[in-house]
């Protein structure tokens, strides 16, 4: 059981190191993409909201 652990953790650290980290210019060019495609995401989901709910106040009276 040790030795499987200890296998894991060698080869998480192999894998580990092959890892590509973002520069700092993609880094904040990449935050700033899902910074505003939440923002836009959160105005459609509250536009599409409030037209049901409008729908309904309309139908139900």
């Amino acid at each position: 059981m040790l030795e499987k652990l200890k296998t894991f953790l060698k080869e998480s650290y192999q894998e580990f190191k092959k890892v590509r980290w973002p520069t700092r210019e993609e880094l904040i060019g990449l935050t700033i993409a899902v910074v505003v495609s939440s923002i836009l995401l959160l105005i459609f989901v509250g536009v599409v909201d409030r037209l049901f709910f409008l729908l309904v106040k309309f139908v139900l009276g």
